[in-house]
């Protein structure tokens, strides 16, 4: 009798928790401290490639890091040690893809953080639509003191969410800053005393924007994207655009039948 080989499954570094219609992506190398090796962006893409494809099944993503240390401690530096220039300029392309995967997701994303978001674990926050943090948070671009800069979105996303001066502050300086001034700031939406906490709140929120109408949600979403860091003309006539397609959904006649009726809507999703 010949002996069949034994195959074991190699565990992925990303995996994808289900709460009713709120989904957690969990990035688990806390050895790592989550680090973002290309495997592990390439797993972060695809879990919302998955669940993009479950359309409104979804309404809401969060981001966390396993391990408590950190919610990722930015990019693997070891997997970006030998690159030549060429495949470094891969490398910042596929982080910016991922950063794409999460902008055009239809649902809200918050990202949770809960220890140390630096560089590209910082860049990856950035990309979600909300940041929640816990008093134990730091934030911070430190990529000028390996000889590099933001690769994956930090000096475009960064002074949207903070303003260009403090943006340069950061990344000329390298300096990290603390969740109350990471709050302050405007980077981070709300804070939590802990875990458990923030894990909760991020959770009501989502349970509170998952009574709204989907196809409104989803449609706020593509035009806040779209419209940010563009002119307020463009970006005014995006804003026109969506409120255009709002009134071809089915939610939109539901949501001001049931205003006028003085009764609860009762969404579809269409």
């Amino acid at each position: 009798m010949t002996e069949q080989p034994v195959t074991s499954a190699v565990p992925s570094p990303v995996r994808i928790e289900r709460d009713g219609v709120v989904a957690t992506v969990v990035i688990d190398r806390p050895k790592a401290l989550n680090a973002l090796s290309p495997e592990v962006l390439q797993a972060v893409a695809d879990a919302f490639d998955r669940l993009a494809s479950e359309g409104d099944a979804v309404r809401g993503v969060l981001v966390v890091g396993e391990g408590g240390r950190a919610f990722v401690a930015g990019a693997d530096i070891r997997s970006l040690a030998d690159l030549t220039p060429e495949e470094g300029a891969e490398a910042s392309r596929l982080g910016h893809r991922v950063a794409a995967a999460i902008e055009s997701f239809p649902a809200p994303v918050i990202a949770c953080v809960d220890g140390f978001a630096l560089g590209g674990g910082l860049e990856l926050a950035l990309a979600c639509d909300l940041i929640y943090a816990t008093d134990a948070s730091g934030f911070g671009q430190p990529e000028v003191r390996l000889g590099l800069i933001p690769g994956f979105g930090g000096t475009v996303r960064l002074p949207r969410a903070v303003g260009l001066p403090l943006a340069k502050e950061l990344i000329f300086t390298g300096r990290r800053i603390d969740a109350e001034t990471a709050e302050r700031a405007g980077l981070v939406a709300r804070r939590f005393p802990d875990r458990d906490a923030l894990l909760e709140g991020a959770r009501a929120t989502l349970a509170e924007v998952a009574e709204n109408a989907w196809t409104a949600v989803a449609l706020a979403k593509r035009v806040l994207v779209a419209a940010a860091g563009t002119p307020t003309e463009r970006a005014s006539e995006l804003e026109v655009a969506g409120f255009e397609d709002a009134f071809r959904t089915a939610d939109m006649r539901e949501g001001v039948a049931a205003f006028v009726e003085k009764r609860e809507p009762r969404f579809s999703g269409r």
